[in-house]
């Protein structure tokens, strides 16, 4: 489970979660407030607006956000150096997973970044390169923005509606983040509502009747 308290600002994102946060306006403006920033890798951006694909009617809406993105310098798309790729190359031997994530994993390593992905397998193979908390997720981006007030409880339906009609359907994950998020903030709204607790005090006054010795030295 994530921690709703904590989540890092600076993001390499790979293509699914660049596709979920632009899929949802008030998402990707909460973030935007919140100073959360994403790049994403050359890979990343031909696999989101180059790559011959399945065609589903959805995406020319979320290319036409992404380069708006883009061409305003609020997503940068960042080339990969001649020996990221190597790096690139061996990992793509060990997992199945496109060169967008794992160009996406290898730039966040190298820029100590935070590596933003929601495919499970993306995840599992960047838990294991980077540390854990610089590894997140759009579910995780919803709980922070919930537990620090920047969303509100009425925009998770809206998300949810935003991403539905775009087919990024991230259910029951946006929900089970969203109330974790709730749990977390209840804590600790009542631990600041609860006084200190005053340690009791020894007292020095041997009880009426009972010996008092003294220890050898």
């Amino acid at each position: 489970m994530v921690d709703p308290s904590k989540f890092e600002k600076l993001n390499v994102a790979d293509a699914c979660s660049i596709w979920n946060v632009l899929a949802s306006r008030v998402l990707h403006a909460a973030a935007r407030s919140a100073q959360i920033s994403f790049c994403i890798t050359a890979f990343v951006r031909y696999e989101c607006l180059h790559k011959p694909s399945r065609a589903w009617p959805e995406r020319p809406e979320l290319q036409n956000r992404l380069r708006r993105e883009i061409e305003s310098g609020a997503v940068m798309a960042c080339p990969i150096e001649v020996e990221d790729l190597q790096e690139v190359a061996v990992l793509e031997a060990r997992r199945r997973l496109s060169k967008g994530e794992i160009s996406s994993i290898v730039f966040a390593k190298k820029s100590q970044q935070a590596f933003m992905t929601d495919d499970k397998k993306a995840a599992a193979l960047a838990r294991a390169i980077l540390p854990g908390h610089k590894v997140q997720n759009t579910p995780h981006l919803l709980a922070w923005l919930i537990f620090t007030a920047r969303l509100h409880d009425s925009d998770k339906d809206a998300i949810v509606a935003e991403l539905t009609s775009l087919s990024r359907n991230l259910n029951p994950h946006l929900e089970d983040a969203y109330r974790e998020a709730l749990r977390c903030r209840l804590m600790a709204q009542q631990l600041l509502r609860e006084p200190p607790s005053r340690p009791k005090l020894m007292s020095l006054r041997p009880e009426h009747g009972a010996k008092t010795e003294c220890p050898h030295l």
